[in-house]
C-alpha cells in the first residue's frame, strides 16, 4: 500500500533554503527556472515539527555526531564530564570503528553521523556507568565496546527513523562491523519546485547606528530571496514502515497521521525571522493505493509553467493543472486509488475538463462526495480511517 500526499503551497516572499551563496535554491524545469526547495530541507522542517514529535513521545532518533560527549556526559550525570572519561569513551568506540573527527565545537565529534533511537543512546550511557565504576585498573575498552555493541544492536523501531531511513557505514576493521545499522526509508520525497517560472530578487538592507553622529548606515548588506508557489510530494510505503515499524499497527498508523500533520503545518525555518513566510498549503490530495501500484510525482503537470497573470490566479491555476494532471494520468495507465482533498474553506475544487461532457458540465470533481473536505483534521481522519480499512484488506501486502 502506498500513501502518496501531494501539496500547492504559495509562498510569499522568502529564503527558505539557501545555496552556498546565500540565495533561495533553484532548478530548471521545463526549460525554465525554478523556485526550489530541497527534500532535506522539508524533511528535517517536518521531523523536528511539533506536530511530528507527537508520534515520538515513547522514543525517536537522535541523530548526531556528538554521541561520544553525550553519553559521557550522561554516564557523569552532569556537563562538563571529565576528559578521561571522555577519551575512555572515545578509545571503545576506536575499537568498534568509530573514530574521532574534531569539529569547531566538538574536540570528540565522531567522523560520522550516528542516527539512534533515544532508548539507545540511554542503553549504551548506562554500559559506559557501569563500566566506568569498576576499579581504574580493571576499566576496559574492549569491554565497553562490546557493551555498545550489544546496545547498537537493538532494532531501530520509531517512528523517524522508520519513515526517514538510516544508512551508517563504520570501518570494517571495528566490532561494530557485524551490526546492520541500515534502515530502508518508507518515505520517498520530492524536491519542492514552483508551479510557474521565478526570479531571485534582491534586497537592499541597512541598519541604522544609534549612536551615530553622522547620517550614515552603521550596516549596508543585500540579500536574495523569492516568492513562488510550490508542488510538493511525499511518498510513504505503508509495507516498508510497518517492517521498520516491527509490525506495530497502531505506531505505523500514528506516525503516518502525524507526518500528515507535520507536512502541512511545518514550513522551512530558513531565515523565517527576517521574511515570516509562515504560508499554509492551499490544497492537499492523499492517495491511497493498494495491490498493483506504483508511486507517482505529478510534478509534470507544471512542466509547461503556470503563466505569472493567469486570469485566474496563480494558485487557483495550479490547482487547476494539478486536477487535469491527476485524472488523465489515471485514466490513461488505469489507475486506481482512493482520493482524498483538502482546501481551507473549500476555495479551491480540484477539478478536470471532460471535453465529452456538455457545455455545462465540463467541469467536473476529481474527488467528490464526503472525500472532498475542508478541514485538515477531518481528511486526515478519512485518510486514516481508508488506511486502517485498506490494512486490513489486503494482509499478505502489510505483512511483507
Amino acid at each position: 500500500m502506498l500513501i502518496e500526499i501531494h501539496m500547492i503551497q504559495n509562498h510569499s516572499p522568502s529564503n527558505l533554503n539557501r545555496d552556498d551563496l546565500g540565495a533561495p535554491k533553484t532548478c530548471i524545469f521545463g526549460g525554465v527556472t525554478r523556485a526550489r526547495i530541497s527534500s532535506q530541507c522539508l524533511k528535517r522542517s517536518i521531523r523536528r515539527s511539533s506536530d511530528f514529535q507527537r508520534a515520538m513521545e515513547a522514543d525517536g532518533g537522535v541523530r548526531t555526531r556528538r554521541l561520544i560527549t553525550i553519553l559521557a556526559e550522561k554516564a557523569h550525570g552532569s556537563a562538563p564530564a571529565p576528559e578521561e572519561l571522555i577519551d575512555f569513551v572515545a578509545k571503545a568506540f576506536e575499537k568498534g570503528g568509530l573514530k574521532r573527527d574534531p569539529t569547531k565545537d566538538d574536540p570528540n565529534a565522531t567522523n560520522i553521523l550516528m542516527f539512534l533511537p533515544a532508548s539507545t543512546i540511554n542503553a549504551m550511557a548506562e554500559a559506559v556507568q557501569k563500566e566506568w565504576r569498576k576499579p581504574k585498573g580493571d576499566r576496559d575498552p574492549d569491554s565497553l565496546a562490546s557493551a555498545l555493541s550489544e546496545s547498537l544492536d537493538r532494532p531501530a523501531a520509531v517512528p523517524d527513523i522508520a519513515l526517514f531511513g538510516r544508512m551508517t557505514e563504520l570501518d570494517s576493521n571495528g566490532l561494530f562491523r557485524k551490526l546492520d545499522f541500515h534502515v530502508e526509508a518508507a518515505l520517498s520525497a520530492a524536491h519542492a519546485i514552483s508551479t510557474h517560472e521565478a526570479i531571485n530578487e534582491v534586497d537592499y538592507f541597512t541598519a541604522v547606528d544609534d549612536c551615530a553622529k553622522g547620517t550614515g548606515a552603521g550596516h549596508v548588506n543585500e540579500a536574495m530571496y523569492a516568492s513562488a508557489c510550490f508542488y510538493k510530494y511525499f511518498c510513504v510505503d505503508w509495507d516498508q514502515l510497518l517492517k521498520n515499524l516491527g509490525g506495530d499497527v497502531k505506531l505505523a498508523q500514528f506516525t503516518v497521521s502525524q507526518f500528515i500533520y507535520g507536512a502541512a503545518m511545518s514550513t522551512p525555518s530558513g531565515k523565517q525571522k527576517s521574511f515570516a513566510a509562515y504560508n499554509l498549503p492551499e490544497g492537499i490530495l492523499v492517495e491511497i493505493k493498494t495491490g498493483r501500484s506504483a508511486p507517482i510525482s505529478y510534478a509534470n503537470a507544471f512542466a509547461n509553467p503556470v503563466p505569472l497573470k493567469s486570469s485566474r490566479g496563480l494558485i487557483a491555476e495550479s490547482v487547476a493543472r494539478l486536477g487535469q494532471h491527476v485524472h488523465e494520468i489515471a485514466q490513461g495507465y488505469g489507475i486506481k486509488a482512493e482520493r482524498f482533498w483538502f482546501s481551507p474553506g473549500g476555495r479551491h475544487c480540484l477539478k478536470y475538463i471532460d471535453p465529452q461532457a456538455g457545455e455545462h458540465e465540463k467541469e467536473r470533481p476529481v474527488v467528490e462526495g464526503d472525500r472532498n473536505v475542508q478541514s485538515l483534521d477531518t481528511l486526515i481522519s478519512n485518510v486514516m480511517k481508508a488506511v486502517a480499512d485498506a490494512a486490513q484488506a489486503y494482509p499478505a501486502e502489510t505483512a511483507s
